[in-house]
């Protein structure tokens, strides 16, 4: 075959220059884009994770005090007849979510548990009992026990009118997170104030600090794992491979005692979908360089030979695209398998989205019950019990309330239309407002209520219907924080539709578009996670309304919920 003219040359060394090209060019960009997209869903299951525990602790921070009033348990150490006090704890464990119930007695002796077997072991030099005599509130403990394991208390005194009476003893079972998060993420750790683990994933590393863990951690560990399987990365230029790390750290806080969570999380993902995009565009340019020198071929062959070498070069092709048809097969088969994997995070991410969900539309119960306890307590100091029982039938109350809102709240991932009845309007704008009254009591705010004579009734779900009302309500409350002359108007009417409008005298609304979109929030960190008004919109959607908002002319903020009103015909039929 005669020597390539130099036409030919510069032809085939173009294509090779602009493959190349684009092959790097591809694979910083993906890289880059890919990484990010890893690093943010790592950010939010740290947030998400960070939830779970305080949702988990502050569910539980209640109960000792419950318990350390509790009739039953205060009657069997005032007698000392224990009988029914173990079957009485089992029952209200049925109840909660804590990992187990212990009262102990004046000598730190348990006296009756979930756990049967542990009656009789003595807690008498244990922290747990030793602060908890000393302190008339909730005392917090982490204890490691022999399995090199971390176990969580809450603890209180439980006093008679002779004194002392005993401690009662609430585990908090956060151990079931590190199973959860082993499922999810490829490593994750927890830390005290002090900075040593008290939760991970890699039981050797607790009890240590994070840089002790690490240098610690087996071959056979999550992190070591991830670098053998990423180890080739660190042989070429780092701005090709994610700058050269195989594994990126997340950290985060967690709101209670100075506690922090971090997460480790893999390139593996990214590199896998790269290769897969990298792979396709190395087969087309093969395929065109092929072409290219199969019609050089063609061109440098003797007239008489043509249909001969022709046919021969056309059956090598055919040949060689089988095999790279095969390969991209192969490689479409990767691609599907990275798909499903995407899919089944943003499974597990929405999951996340509703247990943060959870978290955020128990704070307005539980900051309810703080309220009524605080004023019960007051209420038994000055001997007022008679009075005192109506707080506490209010914290039953909100129980109750509690495991409604938990139940409502699977809505946000499910379809609606499922168990509605006629609600009258005005009587959840009732219950709303009683539901807000601690907090009304510590504001000064006009309240300016406009409530038809007429019932307003539509058809829906009166729980989820409150939610929303309550937080329009908080929403309010929030803007006018800063203003001396708070005023919050509240107009129920009726015509063509339902609409509820909550109108307020404070600094308005500056992003409208995001307002309703999930973690938006202009408030500060910590203070809230932006889940309310999406709540809320999703519900006035699902049940065939709009949630509106706008700033009114003289000022201040206006929402608007407007839902399907129900005729007296309609209302007769069901």
């Amino acid at each position: 075959m005669p020597s390539l003219s130099w036409r030919a040359r510069f032809y085939l060394f173009s294509l090779l220059v602009i493959a190349i090209a684009t092959i790097a060019v591809t694979n910083y960009y993906l890289t880059d884009r890919f990484t990010e997209r890893t690093r943010n869903r790592a950010e939010l299951r740290l947030v998400l994770y960070a939830g779970n525990l305080l949702s988990e602790l502050r569910q539980n921070a209640i109960v000792p005090q419950l318990l350390s009033r509790d009739p039953a348990l205060i009657s069997a150490l005032a007698s000392s007849d224990f009988t029914l006090s173990s079957q009485r704890l089992i029952t209200i464990k049925e109840e909660i979510s804590a990992a187990s119930l212990t009262l102990l007695g004046r000598d730190g002796r348990v006296v009756a548990s979930t756990d049967r077997e542990s009656i009789g072991v003595s807690y008498a030099t244990s922290p747990v009992f030793i602060e908890a005599l000393r302190s008339n509130d909730n005392i917090f403990n982490a204890i490691e026990d022999e399995a090199n394991r971390f176990r969580f208390f809450y603890s209180r005194r439980v006093e008679t009118q002779a004194g002392l009476a005993g401690v009662i003893l609430v585990e908090v079972d956060l151990n079931k997170f590190e199973r959860a998060w082993a499922g999810i993420s490829d490593a994750v750790l927890a830390t005290d104030s002090e900075g040593s683990i008290i939760l991970a994933t890699e039981p050797l590393w607790r009890g240590k600090t994070p840089q002790e863990a690490l240098f610690a951690t087996p071959a056979t560990g999550a992190i070591q794992r991830a670098i053998q399987a990423t180890a080739d990365w660190n042989t070429v230029p780092p701005d090709a491979y994610v700058s050269g790390q195989a594994v990126m750290r997340s950290d985060g806080r967690v709101a209670f005692r100075g506690w922090r969570i971090s997460s480790f999380t893999t390139y593996s993902s990214v590199r896998e979908r790269v290769n897969g995009v990298l792979a396709i565009e190395i087969m087309v340019f093969a395929i065109l360089l092929a072409l290219a020198f199969y019609f050089l071929n063609r061109k440098s062959t003797r007239r008489m030979a043509v249909a001969q070498e022709e046919s021969a070069e056309l059956r090598q092709l055919n040949a060689r695209l089988q095999r790279e048809i095969a390969e991209r097969q192969r490689v479409q088969e990767n691609l599907a398998v990275a798909e499903q994997t995407l899919a089944q995070s943003s499974k597990l991410a929405a999951l996340g989205e509703m247990s943060a969900a959870v978290s955020h539309e128990l704070n307005q119960p539980l900051a309810a019950m703080k309220t009524y306890l605080a004023g019960a307590r007051l209420l038994l100091n000055r001997n007022r019990p008679e009075e005192a029982v109506s707080s506490f039938q209010r914290i039953d109350d909100l129980i109750e309330r509690m495991g409604a809102i938990t139940r409502q709240l699977k809505s946000y991932a499910r379809a609606s239309g499922d168990d509605l009845a006629p609600v009258n309007m005005g009587d959840a704008l009732h219950s709303a407002l009683a539901m807000m009254e601690p907090q009304l009591r510590q504001r000064q705010v006009i309240i300016t209520r406009s409530i038809p004579d007429d019932d307003v009734v539509v058809m829906g779900d009166r729980v989820r219907i409150e939610q929303v009302m309550i937080n329009l309500l908080r929403n309010a409350l929030d803007a006018t924080e800063a203003n001396k002359n708070a005023e919050v108007d509240i107009i129920l009417a009726a015509g063509e539709t339902a609409s509820l409008t909550v109108r307020d005298n404070g600094v308005g609304l500056e992003d409208i578009e995001n307002l309703f979109e999930p973690f938006y929030t202009t408030k500060e960190p910590g203070e809230g996670v932006g889940l309310g008004l999406a709540i809320s919109s999703g519900i006035v959607n699902d049940l065939g309304g709009r949630l509106t908002a706008r700033n009114a002319a003289a000022g201040g903020a206006v929402f608007e919920m407007q839902l399907p009103i129900l005729s007296q015909s309609s209302a007769a039929a069901e």
